[in-house]
């Protein structure tokens, strides 16, 4: 029996009129109170927005991304975007609904991702970007096979449309995975 199967999920492509779901559900996964109710909040480092109806639209409509929604009886219950770039993919954009954090859908989701981009794209390599001091999720992620490489990005201090630091630290740590 396939994953999918065994855990009652559906994988299939964002459309348009996902847009106004996916926010909510981004927002609720790193935002705000209903943030806590899940682990991956960032509601202590950063205020204001995750993203938004342009920002999501813009991968569901860009030729070289995919925004995966997964739904259990009908409901949006995560997403992730998958962006193909070259011989690698770029894994952004994951979200698991709050009350559903810490049950292992987390893992299925994202072993899905890495086989989709592998099959798709015939990427040998996943690439993401977290917020160098999120230790728990680097570590979540340590444990799923990818590795910190030690290369940072400046956190775009000033944008809203990536949230409003409360700290002044925040940068981006490059973590790589081999799919081969």
């Amino acid at each position: 029996m396939d994953t999918a199967a065994a855990t009652g999920l559906t994988f299939r492509d964002a459309t348009d009129s996902d847009v106004d779901a996916l926010v909510a559900l981004i927002e609720s996964a790193y935002r705000g109170d209903s943030s806590r109710t899940g682990w991956t909040t960032e509601a202590d480092i950063l205020d204001g927005q995750r993203t938004d109806p342009e920002g999501v639209l813009a991968v569901i409509k860009s030729p070289d991304s995919r925004l995966l929604t997964v739904e259990r009886d009908g409901a949006v219950i995560a997403c992730c975007q998958l962006e193909h770039r070259g011989a690698h993919a770029y894994f952004g954009m994951f979200a698991v609904s709050p009350t559903l954090q810490g049950g292992g859908l987390g893992k299925v989701i994202i072993a899905e991702a890495e086989r989709t981009a592998r099959e798709t794209w015939g990427a040998t390599e996943m690439h993401m970007t977290v917020i160098s001091v999120r230790e728990d999720l680097i570590a979540w992620y340590e444990r799923r096979g990818y590795r910190r490489t030690g290369k940072m990005t400046p956190f775009p201090y000033g944008d809203e449309r990536f949230g409003i630091p409360q700290r002044d630290d925040l940068q981006f740590e490059l973590l790589v995975k081999p799919l081969a």
